[in-house]
C-alpha cells in the first residue's frame, strides 16, 4: 500500500474515523448498561417531573459555606414544602459525590445514573446537646414553585471528595423561575438562620485549608457587679457597645453612623475577656461572632454574618497577633492584617454592628487600626486592679468564705497582681481546705497566698498575668502595669494618645475616666 495515500493507515483521517467509531461503540455500551440497583433512571425521573429533557436546561447554582448548610436546608424545606406533592430523591453510586447537577442531567452520564437513597447528616443548631437538625447532604428536591416544575440539587461539603463547601443547584424549564427559586432560598436563609441571635465561633478544618463550620456557644451570664474595673470604665464601654444600638433609629434619623469599634487594652489577666462576657450577657438576642487565634482569618465571614444578622457584635481577641505594627513586622504587613482592616471598613455606616477588639500590647498595634476613626472610635484601658479593686475581687470570689480582715490583708500583700490571680488565689485556698478536710478559713487564704507568692510559683504568677517583679510592691506598685515577658526585641513604646471621637462628643483617651 502506498504510504503517501492520505486515507491509508497512520493517516490523520483514519485516526479520526477510528476514534469516532470507538466513541460511538463506547456510548452505546454505557447507555445499555443497567443501573446500579436496577431502579428508576435519574434522567427519567427528572424528565418526568420537568416535562422536558433535563440536559437541555440551564442550571443556576450557588455555593453554600459550611456555617450556612443548616440555613440552606431550612430554607429549601420551606420553599419545597409549599407543594404538598413535593418529594426528595437521592442519587445512587459513588459518582454522585463528583458530579454537579449539570453533569447528572447530561445524557451521556444521566442515562446510567439511577435514583437512590437521600444522604443526611446531623448538624448543630444551637449550644445545647439536643440542638441538632437532620440536613440533606445529597438529594434532589422535586416540587412546583408558583405552578412551575422545579428540581433543586442540595449537596453538603465532603472533604473526602475535595468539597470544602456545599452547593444549591436549580433547574426549571424557565430560567427566570430558577432565578426566582434561588433568590427566595437565599432570602429565607437569612430570615430563618439558626445563627441569628446566637453566640458562635468559627473553627478551622484541621485536615484542610477551609472552615470546619460553626460552633455554638452558650451565652454567658455575667452581672455588672461581677466586673471589677475602675469607676466609669464599664459604663463607658457598655454605653458605646450597647447604648448606641438601643438608640439606632434616632441616630440614623440624624445621619449618624451605627458601626462602631471598641478597643479593650491592658496587661494579661486584668478582665478584658470578662468584660466581653458581660457585654454578651447584656445583649440577649444579639448575634455575636467570637474570633481568636487561627479563627481570626475568618474575619470576612464574620463580617458577612454580622451584616446579615444585625444587631451584631464581632469580637476579635488578642488582635495584636494579626495587627502588629508594619514597621516591626519582619516581612512587612501581614495579609491577615489587611483582612481585618477591610472587614472593619467594609460594613455600611448604618450597620448595627459593634467590633470589640482586645489586646495585651496596645503599643504594638498597627497605627491604622488603632488611630483611624471609623475603625476604632473608643479605647478603654483595663488596668491592673488597685488596692480597692483587689479587695473587691477577693470579696467577689471568696467573700462568703473568708473574713473581711483576711481579705484586706491578702489584697494588700497581692499588690501588682491581676484579677486572674485573685480568682486562682481563692481556688487554691478552697483546695487547701479540702485537702485538710476542713471548711475554708482565713488561714487557708493566707497559706495559699504564701504559696503563690513564693519563688517556686514565679512561672504560675507569670501565667496569671503577673510580671516577675509584680508583687510585694516592687515594680508592680499601684498605677504601674507589669505584664508577661514578651520575648521580643526591646523597643520604645508609643503612647496611645487619641483614638477618635467618643460617644459623648469629647475625645476618648486611655486611662480611667476623669
Amino acid at each position: 500500500m502506498d504510504p503517501s495515500d492520505p486515507s491509508g493507515p497512520g493517516s490523520g483521517r483514519a485516526d479520526d474515523a477510528l476514534i469516532a467509531d470507538f466513541h460511538s461503540v463506547l456510548r452505546r455500551i454505557l447507555e445499555s448498561l443497567p443501573s446500579d440497583d436496577a431502579g428508576q433512571r435519574l434522567s427519567d425521573a427528572l424528565r418526568e417531573h420537568l416535562g422536558v429533557e433535563p440536559h437541555l436546561l440551564a442550571v443556576v447554582s450557588a455555593t453554600v459555606l459550611p456555617h450556612r448548610l443548616v440555613d440552606a436546608d431550612i430554607a429549601l424545606s420551606e420553599v419545597a414544602g409549599v407543594d404538598p406533592d413535593g418529594t426528595v430523591i437521592g442519587i445512587a453510586g459513588d459518582a454522585r459525590h463528583h458530579m454537579s447537577l449539570g453533569d447528572l442531567v447530561q445524557r451521556f452520564h444521566g442515562q446510567v445514573m439511577s435514583v437512590g437513597q437521600v444522604d443526611y447528616d446531623r448538624m448543630p443548631t444551637g449550644p445545647g446537646k439536643d440542638d441538632q437538625r437532620q440536613v440533606v447532604t445529597s438529594g434532589i428536591h422535586l416540587f412546583h414553585f408558583d405552578g412551575h416544575a422545579v428540581a433543586v440539587r442540595q449537596q453538603g461539603m465532603n472533604r473526602q471528595f475535595g468539597r470544602e463547601s456545599g452547593t444549591i443547584e436549580v433547574v426549571a424549564r424557565d430560567r427566570d423561575v430558577s432565578d426566582a427559586v434561588m433568590a427566595r432560598v437565599q432570602e429565607l436563609m437569612d430570615e430563618r438562620s439558626v445563627i441569628r441571635g446566637q453566640v458562635v465561633t468559627f473553627g478551622s478544618d484541621p485536615y484542610g485549608p477551609g472552615m470546619a463550620g460553626v460552633t455554638f456557644i452558650e451565652r454567658p451570664t455575667v452581672d455588672a457587679a461581677a466586673v471589677v474595673l475602675p469607676d466609669g470604665v464599664l459604663d463607658r464601654v457598655a454605653h458605646h457597645v450597647i447604648g448606641m444600638g438601643e438608640h439606632r433609629e434616632r441616630l440614623v434619623a440624624h445621619g449618624q453612623h451605627l458601626k462602631r469599634g471598641v478597643l479593650l487594652y491592658g496587661p494579661p489577666g486584668t478582665g478584658k475577656t470578662h468584660t466581653v462576657r458581660y457585654l454578651l450577657s447584656a445583649t440577649p438576642g444579639t448575634t455575636a461572632v467570637l474570633l481568636s487565634g487561627g479563627s481570626l482569618r475568618f474575619i470576612h465571614d464574620a463580617a458577612k454574618v454580622a451584616r446579615a444578622h444585625q444587631p451584631a457584635i464581632v469580637v476579635l481577641e488578642d488582635c495584636d497577633l494579626v495587627a502588629e505594627d508594619r514597621s516591626f513586622a519582619p516581612m512587612g504587613a501581614s495579609p491577615l492584617l489587611f483582612e481585618v482592616l477591610d472587614a472593619l471598613d467594609g460594613l455600611d455606616s448604618d450597620s448595627d454592628v459593634a467590633f470589640v477588639l482586645t489586646t495585651n500590647r496596645v503599643e504594638d498595634l498597627e497605627v491604622a487600626l488603632s488611630q483611624r476613626p471609623g475603625r476604632v472610635d473608643l479605647a478603654a484601658e483595663i488596668p491592673l486592679p488597685d488596692a480597692e479593686g483587689r479587695r473587691e475581687l477577693l470579696r467577689l470570689y471568696g467573700g462568703h468564705l473568708f473574713g473581711p480582715e483576711a481579705i484586706s490583708a491578702a489584697a494588700a500583700r497581692a499588690e501588682g497582681t491581676t484579677a486572674s490571680f485573685a480568682k486562682e488565689l481563692v481556688r487554691r485556698a478552697v483546695l487547701a481546705a479540702a485537702v485538710a478536710d476542713e471548711p475554708p478559713a482565713d488561714d487557708h487564704l493566707g497559706h495559699a497566698l504564701d504559696e503563690l507568692l513564693s519563688d517556686a510559683q514565679a512561672l504560675t504568677r507569670s501565667l496569671l498575668g503577673v510580671g516577675p517583679d509584680g508583687v510585694d510592691g516592687s515594680a508592680g506598685s499601684d498605677g504601674d502595669h507589669p505584664g508577661m515577658p514578651s520575648g521580643r526585641r526591646p523597643r520604645s513604646s508609643r503612647p496611645v494618645a487619641v483614638f477618635g471621637p467618643s460617644s459623648d462628643g469629647g475625645m476618648t483617651r486611655p486611662g480611667p475616666p476623669p
